[in-house]
């Protein structure tokens, strides 16, 4: 039989658009389809708009460290407006080159919604069919809000990038990264910020000595977070939102913002139709070479919902073109994925927990708090945290944590170590760099306590 395309990719994000470009590259007639924004939740809804928040939201600390250090600083408030343009512009830059990117490789792009008709028919909201040898799903996910009365009204990390206006007070729920990052930067940029989680501490699943430092910092910086809350009606007024709470509280908000979950982008696919079986959250089941239960169907990415980042998008697009175009099986490697979550203080992390370590085997737990220099010198109360998990037995390091200014940099540099299997021993041989917080990394001699 002869195909329109060898590859026909629905989804436009990370994920999509690398396996469509390397395809492409190594000869294969590729098209892509994507209904909205090229570059994905990463680059317009995600990753990339909120690091530039980030940025934007630290600098009254910057300007008061600045004071400290001796500098006279003459600061203005905070113009949303200009930031928000600025940001736009930026957004739409990076679309253009994800669009570069597409045709200088040879892509045929469809600015249109694409569902799957059959196992290798794609059929396009215009009306036009294409058939194709393979069809690789990377459609993502999408934030979702509770079934509550007044939440239709609500936010979602999907809107707070086009806010008109910033509010004067938003009550943030949920404890996930994403949550817990918003709350840092709107806080930051001078909003008046109420963090709801129903969980007994935020960033649940990972490392709970560092969850409860994060925890502190954020209120200690003016976060009015309550844990074991949630929210139990809204309701949309002049002048914003009347939420009441489980634990008795009544109160007013200009805005509020739900981060209580995502969901994969699998409705109104076809899939199911196709054959192709999906999981009780409506993700695509794969197997290790993200291919779906239709042989001629494959599926990356959040919509997934392995592991839901954008390198691991990316490399799990590397892998498909290996297994499907190059002639070489490439499983996708989930195991010791380094991240960085950009809350304030920052969080890095790769491998096991104290508390997942302890479960498996024996272990002995390097760790160290204390005020960085340049936020002591200034007059700050932060604290920061190096933490190591090591195998009694082998010795190897299965955990590193760090909440610290820059942990993400640091984690990355920390992570090739971890992944190569370094063991505590590894990390001692290593000289110092003096001065720095990571040097805590290499220097700690003693455990702390054995689990």
């Amino acid at each position: 039989m002869t195909f329109d395309y060898d590859l026909f990719v629905i989804g436009g994000g990370s994920g999509g658009v690398r396996a469509a470009r390397v395809a492409a590259q190594g000869g294969a007639r590729v098209a892509l389809a994507e209904e909205d924004r090229y570059g994905g939740t990463c680059v317009q809804r995600g990753c990339v708009p909120k690091k530039l928040m980030v940025f934007a939201s630290e600098y009254p600390g910057h300007m008061e460290d600045a004071q400290a250090y001796g500098w006279t600083v003459h600061a203005g408030g905070f113009d949303w407006p200009t930031f928000r343009g600025k940001l736009h512009a930026e957004l739409d830059r990076l679309e253009g080159v994800y669009r570069n990117i597409l045709g200088n490789a040879g892509v045929q792009t469809y600015d249109t919604r694409a569902t799957v008709a059959d196992a290798h028919t794609v059929a396009l909201s215009t009306g036009e069919h294409f058939t194709a040898k393979h069809i690789l799903v990377a459609t993502g996910g999408w934030p979702v809000k509770p079934d509550l009365p007044g939440a239709e009204e609500a936010l979602t990390s999907n809107e707070i990038f086009h806010l008109e206006d910033l509010p004067r007070s938003i009550l943030i729920i949920g404890g996930g990264y994403i949550a817990s990052e918003f709350a840092c930067i709107l806080n930051g940029l001078g909003v008046q910020v109420t963090q709801y989680y129903r969980g007994a501490q935020i960033l649940r699943g990972f490392d709970e000595e560092a969850r409860g430092l994060i925890a502190d910092e954020m209120m200690q910086n003016g976060v009015d977070l309550h844990l074991g809350c949630n929210i139990v009606e809204m309701e949309k007024r002049d002048g914003g939102f009347r939420v009441k709470a489980t634990n008795g509280d009544e109160r007013m908000f200009d805005q509020v913002m739900f981060a209580t979950g995502r969901t994969p982008n699998t409705a109104g696919l076809g899939l199911e139709e196709a054959g192709v079986e999906l999981g009780r959250n409506g993700e695509i089941v794969v197997d290790d070479y993200s291919q779906t239960s239709v042989p001629s169907i494959y599926a990356i990415g959040d919509v997934t919902d392995r592991v839901n980042l954008t390198p691991v998008a990316i490399r799990e697009g590397m892998a498909f073109v290996d297994t499907v175009f190059n002639g070489n099986p490439t499983p996708v490697d989930h195991a010791l994925i380094p991240t960085a979550i950009f809350t304030q203080p920052e969080f890095g992390t790769i491998g096991l927990s104290e508390e997942e370590a302890r479960d498996q085997e024996p272990v002995d737990i390097y760790a160290t708090s204390f005020k960085p220099m340049q936020q002591s010198f200034a007059g700050r109360a932060d604290r920061v945290l190096m933490k190591l998990i090591v195998s009694k037995e082998t010795r190897k390091v299965l955990g590193c944590h760090i909440v610290a200014p820059g942990a993400g940099e640091m984690i990355q540099l920390a992570g090739i170590a971890v992944k190569m299997g370094a063991t505590k021993e590894d990390f001692d041989r290593t000289v110092a760099v003096h001065p720095t917080m990571s040097e805590e990394l290499v220097t700690m001699r003693e455990p702390t306590r054995s689990a």
